[in-house]
């Protein structure tokens, strides 16, 4: 298969049609499990902690490989990175479904994310490699606005689920989606496209995983308590490790991630701004999906079908977006998007209550969908816009950082403020109660860990059932008043950064020209050598 002239490869539409149906394997990977949680942690009894590691773990597999599997599809051959992560993730999803208990379902959401580190950066790097021009930005906008919207219609599917089968099945749902998905890219992806003859930094690779993976386990340990030493470790090992990545990048002769184009103003402001677009959206979803269903009391079907709205407004407004890049440049449409989502959290934060009607829930949503539809086109498009073609695995694994250590991180933040606002009202709680001596420590133990463990000991104690859920519900809403108050503060460093880093649409123009310019001239020179 050849690129045609008009920018667009032959049979196009089916090509790209078979890379969005891989990402989208990724993406519902990524979003069944936060409707499945409560159900999880009931039948495991699980902590609020596993919980969190069981929400993030197919985030931290895919944000820990994703850079240097992104690379070894350069060098090897990206339709076979496509064609493993398919086949992998069979397998993941099996062990997912059928796990005997929360640290093999961690195992197997991890191994999932490692498939999916395999195929996911390798559909935005083929997309980048096949298309060009305004084709490469409307496929883009195709590609990210069908993913946003898999991943917010992922809840949904996870809920009717879960009205019918046990909460395994959430994970096996993707399993038919990823074998059609193999049969598509064997049939319809080109083998080679513009792939790099280069050797791969395997060392640097292997160091880009341990700081993923320390930095993402640092921060759920953190709020734990006697695991705060574990989370120090964690997370020293994942400095040395950066400073051990950026050292091994500067001295490489082919380094994994080219630190002088990750420096080009674009590219990393467009990779913060995605990083802090995306992970806003996951850590969202995790804790509304559990608020709905513990404070609201949602069935899943209900708390599922509650986020349809994001789904919707992120389908329609992703096109006008790709529109609005054209027109007025990555910087007013990427802010255009942030307000959309501060005003999606502002609803969050001060309306969703005990007592919420789903007007408001709908309308947080549709905010939150908005904001992602506008913002992920230019996060995603000034990546690959700023590197050569010969690098579109580091911009497409950047891409796929911004998702996925954006949701990792974000969503562990999040995740971790919301355990430790919990555990610290209930624990005030039951130290107000006039029957507080009379509690055993193994019983207020259950009672602090998760809002699963309080329903729990509530059925153990039916007569005071109504006093146990009642303060579990207002423990839970003082962990997502914290959560959401620092969302806010994390998407306002996120706008102020864009407004006055990122270039106005006419400088944006001239400094994509001058990089392209200078990979031109790069790549000549190599080739007289």
């Amino acid at each position: 298969m050849t690129t045609l002239t008009d920018g667009r490869p032959a049979r196009a539409n089916l090509v790209l049609a078979s890379l969005i149906l891989v990402a989208a394997v990724a993406n519902l990977n990524l979003a069944v499990a936060n409707v499945a949680l409560p159900d999880i942690g009931k039948a495991f009894d699980a902590s609020q902690t596993s919980l969190n590691l069981i929400a993030v773990g197919f985030s931290l597999g895919l944000a820990a490989s994703v850079l240097y599997l992104g690379a070894v599809g350069d060098r090897y051959g990206r339709k076979t990175l496509l064609v493993l992560g398919m086949s992998l993730s069979v397998p993941a999803s099996l062990l997912a479904g059928f796990a005997p208990n929360e640290q093999v379902l961690f195992l197997a959401r991890v191994i999932g994310g490692l498939s999916a580190g395999m195929a996911y950066p390798t559909t935005l790097a083929l997309i980048t490699a096949l298309w060009s021009g305004a084709g490469r930005t409307k496929a883009i906008a195709l590609w990210s606005s069908i993913g946003g919207g898999l991943s917010a219609l992922g809840p949904l599917v996870a809920g009717a689920l879960l009205e019918w089968f046990f909460w395994g099945s959430v994970f096996l749902v993707t399993i038919p989606l990823a074998v059609i998905a193999l049969g598509m890219t064997l049939w319809l992806v080109p083998s080679h496209v513009n792939e790099s003859t280069d050797s791969v930094d395997h060392f640097g690779g292997m160091v880009s995983v341990v700081f993923v993976g320390a930095l993402v386990l640092g921060i759920n340990f953190l709020p734990i308590d006697g695991m705060k030493t574990t989370a120090v470790i964690s997370l020293g090992v994942a400095v040395v490790a950066g400073i051990v990545f950026v050292l091994r990048q500067m001295r490489a002769r082919n380094p994994l991630y080219d630190l002088h184009v990750a420096a080009r103003r674009i590219f990393w402001v467009a990779a913060v701004a995605g990083i802090v677009v995306f992970g806003t959206l996951m850590g969202v979803m995790y804790i509304s999906q559990q608020y709905m269903q513990n404070v609201l009391a949602y069935d899943t079907l209900e708390a599922g079908s509650a986020a349809l709205p994001a789904a919707i407004v992120m389908v329609l407004v992703a096109p006008q977006s790709a529109k609005l890049v054209e027109a007025r440049g990555a910087r007013f449409t990427l802010l255009c998007g942030y307000v959309a989502i501060l005003l999606g959290l502002a609803v969050a934060l001060l309306l969703w209550d005990e007592s919420t009607s789903y007007w408001a829930i709908a309308l947080g949503f549709m905010f939150l969908g908005a904001g992602v539809g506008l913002a992920g086109t230019p996060a995603s498009h000034s990546l690959t816009g700023s590197v050569p073609v010969s690098r579109a695995g580091m911009a497409s694994g950047t891409a796929d950082l911004q998702r996925d250590l954006g949701g990792a991180i974000v969503q562990s933040i999040l995740g971790a403020l919301l355990t430790a606002g919990y555990t610290a009202s209930f624990t005030a709680t039951v130290a107000a109660t006039p029957q507080a001596a009379s509690v055993s420590e193994q019983t207020e133990a259950a009672l602090e860990k998760s809002f699963a463990g309080a329903v729990n000991i509530a059925e153990r104690y039916p007569q005071y059932a109504q006093q146990i859920i009642g303060a579990a519900r207002s423990a839970f809403l003082d962990g997502d008043t914290r959560a959401y108050t620092a969302a806010i503060g994390i998407v306002l460093i996120g706008a102020v950064l864009v407004f006055f880093v990122f270039p106005k649409r006419d400088e944006e123009r001239a400094l994509l020209a001058r990089y392209q310019a200078e990979d031109e001239s790069s790549e000549g020179a190599v080739r007289n050598v």
